[in-house]
This record gives structure tokens, sequence and C-alpha cells, in this order.
């Protein structure tokens, strides 16, 4: 299985913050975002790579229509992994009463199916640890003038 490692955003669980630990002491020197750990035989590290690249980069294709910032810079996705072909993405949003709440998950999931070497696609949403805007971006944060 791939895992994207978290974005560096302060935990706000001490589960969140036992995993950003897990996954920063395996993290080599290089600032890659994806990574592979006991990488199924269906895909090499680069290949693996590259496609945690291309989703990270479908995703940020995806907004929420009230906010003028792409849903991974503002937080929303929690963690992405591949397990051979198969992209799992764990996300949450805004609120439970968010207005895309139906069609938002169901875009990335489309995105992330597009993507150049993944068979399928899973959207796990998540209300647990809730958004805040603690979780977004510095590059969020400017652009919405926090």
């Amino acid at each position: 299985m791939s895992t994207l490692d978290e974005p560096k955003r302060e935990a706000s669980t001490a589960a969140g913050a036992a995993e950003q630990s897990e996954s920063a002491s395996s993290e080599s020197a290089s600032d890659t975002r994806f990574k592979a750990n006991g990488l199924e035989h269906e895909t090499t590290d680069e290949e693996a790579e590259a496609i945690g690249e291309a989703i990270i980069a479908a995703i940020k294709t995806c907004y929420d229509p009230e906010i003028p910032v792409d849903i991974y810079e503002l937080g929303l996705i929690y963690a992405v992994e591949l397990e051979g072909r198969h992209a799992i993405v764990r996300m949450t949003l805004t609120s439970p009463m968010c207005p895309v709440a139906e069609s938002l998950p169901l875009e990335v999931e489309q995105r992330v199916r597009e993507v150049e070497g993944v068979g399928s696609a899973e959207i796990d949403l998540v209300w647990e640890p809730p958004w805040n805007p603690d979780m977004m971006s510095e590059a969020a944060r400017l652009e919405l003038g926090f």
C-alpha cells in the first residue's frame, strides 16, 4: 500500500499527531508528498510516486464553489492511499451541511479515477477530526486573508 503524506498541518487529534509522527519518521530528506510503504507488486516506487502526484494534481482541480481555494489546500483531504491500482481518498467537508456535500465527493472520485494508472477509486468521507481553518495550507490562508 502507498500512502500520501498528509499535508504539513498541525494535527487536530492525538491520533492525527501519532500518524503525522509515524509518517515524518519514515520520510526521506526529499520533499516528496507521495511515498511507497510496502507497495503492492503491481506498481514500482517511481510509478506510485508519479500516480500520487497525478492524484494530487487532479484533486487540486476540485473547488468548493463558495471558496476560491482548491480542496487540497483547504485541508479537506486527510489521506490518499494506493493499493495496487486502487486509490482511496479520505476526505471531509467544511461542514456536514455543506451545499456540495453530495456532489463534491463524487467529483473528487471521478477526477481521481481519470488519473492514468488508477484502476479504481473510492472516497471515504469522514467527519473526525472535524475540519477547521487551521487545516488550511499557508497558501490557502494567504488567498483567503487569514
